[in-house]
């Protein structure tokens, strides 16, 4: 198991020397945030962010993300151009040594919120979701401003990009998405890069939006689109977490079994009634998830890919993107070290 940390580049407000001092980190997960969906990542751009890794002993061998562009979620006859892009960033990802790329395949938005800055008893701040608070915003008319949502697109591009999805299903996305596996699964085998599909954040439809990576039954349905080591999933324990159904050690050995996780976001949320949910600390007392129990799952099953803690608090004054300060997940990294320390030396002693 290999210890990362979410860096956003040299415009993160955390050097990346404060990542680096963090007890047993082991390396970065970043991107080239610079350039937009369906535009090549240049070779430069990428070592960079390597030298930057390699120069504070720490690896980059995780990409978080390279996005895929609307136009092969919706199937449209430009996707292909898109798609050899995308065929051609695995390549540079992998000469660069990149092992693992993080994307999802969510219409429109990717992680959605009601409020970000939650305030909680304790005088921290965190991320919350309100299923009566979403159903009032309408994305098309309102104010709305999204965390999942392109700031280089307009509020026009919005509304054309929705009026598109109204032909799109969930049947249709799925095709789609086997589309786009079948095309780049066979460069990822070539250069030696595992793809980690994320799942849907929270893990049900929105806006009328389809999704599709939400439960046992459709992450099963979409390992089987492309049955290979290399069509794999990040298993974000909050994400899924979100769906009350979804048993997450249940899923979590399942798919480590099957060698199928090859990155794991861990973090806590406390559920709230059917739908709503609080992110807390990392601590299994806090939220709805037993992290001991998440942790030795990944111990017991021999997991041997990357793991971060997820979205934080804000704690202890710390202002900048929500769910990213430095401090809390901080604490969650060494938290989540520390339990794995401890199952295996109570292992070793049996």
């Amino acid at each position: 198991m290999k210890m990362t940390f979410r860096w956003y580049g040299d415009n993160d407000p955390i050097p990346i020397e404060y990542i680096a001092q963090i007890p047993l980190m082991d390396g970065i997960v970043s991107a080239v945030y610079d350039v937009p969906p369906g535009k090549v990542w240049s070779s430069e751009s990428i070592l960079k962010i390597k030298n930057a890794a390699e120069k504070h002993g720490l690896t980059f061998e995780v990409v978080e993300s390279v996005p895929v562009h609307e136009d092969i979620k919706l199937g449209k006859k430009s996707r292909d151009e898109y798609i050899e892009v995308y065929q051609e960033n695995i390549r540079r990802l992998g000469k660069a040594g990149v092992k693992v790329i993080c994307y999802n395949f969510m219409p429109v938005f990717d992680w959605l919120r009601s409020q970000l800055d939650y305030k909680n008893p304790d005088g921290s701040t965190s991320l919350v979701y309100r299923q009566e608070q979403i159903l009032k915003m309408d994305p098309k008319t309102g104010d709305l401003s999204l965390p999942g949502w392109d700031a280089s697109y307009t509020k026009e591009d919005l509304v054309a990009l929705l009026d598109e999805y109204k032909s799109v299903d969930h049947e249709v996305l799925f095709k789609n998405l086997k589309y786009f596996l079948d095309a780049v699964i066979p460069i990822c085998e070539e250069y030696d890069v595992k793809m980690a599909i994320h799942p849907d954040d929270p893990p049900f439809d929105i806006f009328g939006l389809p999704r599709i990576i939400t439960d046992e039954a459709n992450l099963d349905r979409f390992l089987s689109l492309y049955d290979s080591p290399y069509n794999g999933l990040t298993l974000c324990t909050g994400s899924l977490g979100a769906g009350r159904k979804n048993d997450i050690p249940k899923l979590l050995r399942k798919y480590c079994e099957m060698g199928r996780v090859h990155f794991v976001h861990a973090r806590n949320i406390k559920l709230i009634g059917d739908c709503d949910f609080n992110e807390t600390a990392h601590p299994s007392k806090y939220g709805s998830l037993d992290m001991y129990e998440i942790m030795k799952i990944l111990y017991d099953t021999h997991f041997d890919g990357y793991i971060r803690p997820d979205h934080g608090r804000m704690i202890w004054g710390e202002t900048g993107k929500p769910g990213y300060g430095l401090y809390d997940r901080a604490l969650g990294a060494v938290y989540l070290s520390g339990l794995y320390e401890a199952i295996q030396k109570s292992a070793n002693l049996k």
